[in-house]
């Protein structure tokens, strides 16, 4: 609570801010190649950003997705780029909602509340767990967790 709500990396040599142009950032993750960073904005309005990571830091940030309505949380990247990211803001938009490396939605699994987090596990990474309210869900896809 000491520190504003930034982006920060840890490093033995300390903590440092990579970006502060996000209005409260929650989820983050990695493209497969490491090259991009997206994280969620949960501050207004509701976005994903998409940054390119050039060494230790992260540049030329650009909105990914405008997520209104709906609000992103906890995300992952499988082994073709696409985004699957945990989805909230009631009824109907409750769930997981999968993005195309270029921002396009390809896909939503609905669930009851909204998902916080999500993570592709078994033994081929082609299992998606998602957490949402007090339960924990799985389903088998046809990818694999990056």
């Amino acid at each position: 609570p000491e520190l504003p709500t930034n982006v920060y990396r840890w490093t033995e040599a300390g903590l440092s801010v990579v970006t502060d142009a996000i209005d409260r950032p929650n989820g983050i993750c990695f493209s497969p190649d490491e090259r991009l960073c997206y994280i969620a904005q949960s501050g207004e309005p509701k976005r994903i950003w998409v940054f390119e990571v050039a060494g230790d830091s992260l540049t030329n940030g650009r909105v990914f997705v405008e997520c209104a309505p709906g609000q992103p949380d906890g995300f992952r990247c499988d082994e073709d780029g696409n985004l699957w990211c945990g989805w909230g803001g009631g009824p109907g938009l409750n769930g997981v909602r999968v993005f195309a490396p270029d921002g396009t939605a390809i896909g939503h699994i609905h669930l009851p509340n909204r998902c916080a987090n999500l993570v592709f596990g078994g033994r081929a990474r082609n299992r998606l767990f998602m957490t949402a309210g007090q339960s924990l869900f799985a389903l088998y896809v046809n990818t694999r967790g990056a």
